[in-house]
């Protein structure tokens, strides 16, 4: 099938998911992620309603943005690992990054993007799997709560919400406790009312496992096989 109809395929999975949980669809975003596929593919995609990509490099990203650097509405989010000597690029080209896991890396993204003059949303990225290979801090670090108590003081950084990639499993429904876990520390978080802190996204669910992570509150979806198939070189 063409990009255009995997977009149309996925919405309407996406809708049923999101009745199941007697929710709205317009309540989940489809992200469509173009790490490692042309500036090409993102152009079809946009041409096909997505508005939302992912990418995970910076350097990759780069490369690409001078072709779609004028598409209305488009936005873009880094959700790969993003070491803090790229934060300054990265909030030069990205309008939100995903995947922060330190006040550090925070700290950086805000002096980037105070210096640039934008607001830059953010979504913290959690390790629910605890796997060694994967970034992320675990759930009950401390590095969680120290970056939300920081966010009156990171003032150019929109703290929007949590990411998490669980770990692979055949069976989609091995990720539901993985996703209902990361719900919940959402809402614990919110139950502190902390200042300048509105966790209200949850970035989480893959092109195998994207109807699960919905039933259990996913407010982003990230696609990139079941919109641009499979990827013909390491991503």
């Amino acid at each position: 099938m063409s990009v255009a109809e995997n977009i149309a395929h996925v919405r309407e999975q996406i809708a049923a998911a999101a009745r199941r949980a007697g929710r709205s669809p317009d309540s989940v975003t489809l992200m469509a992620v173009s790490k490692t596929f042309p500036a090409e593919s993102i152009q079809e995609a946009y041409a096909a309603g997505a508005r939302v990509f992912g990418e995970n490099r910076v350097q990759e990203f780069a490369g690409k943005l001078p072709a779609v650097r004028d598409f209305p509405s488009a936005a873009f989010h880094l959700i790969g690992h993003l070491q803090s000597n790229k934060a300054a690029k990265a909030a030069e080209l990205f309008h939100a990054v995903d995947s922060v896991d330190s006040v550090k890396l925070a700290e950086k993204l805000n002096s980037a993007a105070l210096t640039l003059g934008k607001k830059l949303s953010v979504l913290l990225e959690v390790n629910v799997g605890g796997e060694a290979a994967k970034s992320g801090m675990s759930p009950g670090s401390a590095e969680i709560l120290a970056i939300l108590e920081a966010a009156p003081r990171l003032a150019s950084l929109e703290i929007r919400g949590l990411m998490t990639i669980p770990p692979f499993t055949e069976d989609p429904e091995g990720a539901r406790p993985h996703f209902r876990q990361l719900r919940e520390l959402r809402d614990r978080l919110v139950a502190r009312k902390l200042p300048q802190v509105h966790l209200i996204e949850l970035s989480m669910g893959m092109s195998h496992d994207f109807a699960v992570a919905i039933e259990e509150g996913s407010t982003f979806v990230r696609l990139g096989t079941a919109i641009f198939g499979v990827r013909t070189k390491a991503g």
